[in-house]
């Protein structure tokens, strides 16, 4: 869709038939929530990947209605989202949104320098943690079991209990992979205002999303340190910020 459509729109609580395989663990429609809030997470083994639903493209409250709601809800339920809902807000953080985009590279749902697309969305779910693949649109496992405890610093709270975390990590080597090198691109001064520009963007499109469809988010510092050593990241990967997501406890 193009920019002005998505200004007008975002993604919704329609139900789209299923492509591929549904998110593990909820197959319930996205209007609907599930039954038995503060559930346990299964013990099965985390699926090593994840297809998540196709996003929708209409529905939900208009941009300037959710402008209105935008808020920051640190307390959160640990009741889990609807698969839709899961595949509907990552979309919209930082989806594809185009396929020829800048430099004949996929548009996204958030700007980057030279579309260099440096921000890597890792997905903290009971399960486990994913890297959000935007194409083609799926979770791919990183490491196993529940980690929601070590995002927040300080913050064990809402963090701990609540059904998706994004942790935002730079990967600063894609800068040099970007077509177009506009200038500073290599700088790392430079590059530190980018990936903080992009990261409050994609964090936007959140604060956006939850606020079209009821949800509570909070935008936080995590425990840097100590998620690079968990998530096995390489010293050009840098941990960032945190964003908590679920419905408001």
């Amino acid at each position: 869709m193009d920019r002005r459509t998505f200004l007008k729109t975002v993604p919704a609580v329609t139900v789209l038939a299923a492509t591929g395989r549904a998110f593990a663990q909820e197959t319930a429609p996205t209007s609907s929530r599930s039954e038995t809030p503060g559930t346990a997470p299964s013990s099965a083994p985390a699926p090593e990947a994840i297809t998540l639903l196709k996003p929708q493209a209409d529905g939900g409250k208009s941009v300037l209605a959710a402008l209105w709601e935008r808020r920051t809800i640190r307390n959160i339920s640990p009741e889990k989202l609807p698969a839709q809902m899961l595949s509907n807000l990552l979309w919209a953080a930082w989806g594809v949104n185009r396929e020829g985009g800048p430099s004949g590279r996929p548009g996204r749902t958030a700007a980057s320098a030279s579309n260099s697309q440096e921000i890597d969305l890792y997905v903290v779910l009971p399960e486990g943690v994913y890297l959000y693949e935007a194409v083609p649109h799926r979770l791919s496992l990183v490491v196993a079991g529940d980690l929601r405890a070590k995002v927040g610093r300080g913050r064990r709270g809402s963090a701990a209990q609540a059904p998706v975390n994004l942790i935002f990590v730079a990967d600063v080597a894609k800068f040099a992979q970007a077509p177009f090198q506009e200038p500073g691109l290599k700088d790392p001064e430079v590059q530190k205002s980018y990936y903080n520009v992009a990261t409050g963007l994609i964090a936007g499109n959140v604060f956006l999303f939850a606020a079209s469809q009821g949800l509570a988010a909070w935008f936080h510092n995590c425990d840097k340190a100590g998620l690079a050593t968990e998530l096995k990241l390489r010293p050009d990967q840098r941990v960032l910020y945190a964003q908590t997501v679920g419905y408001p406890a």
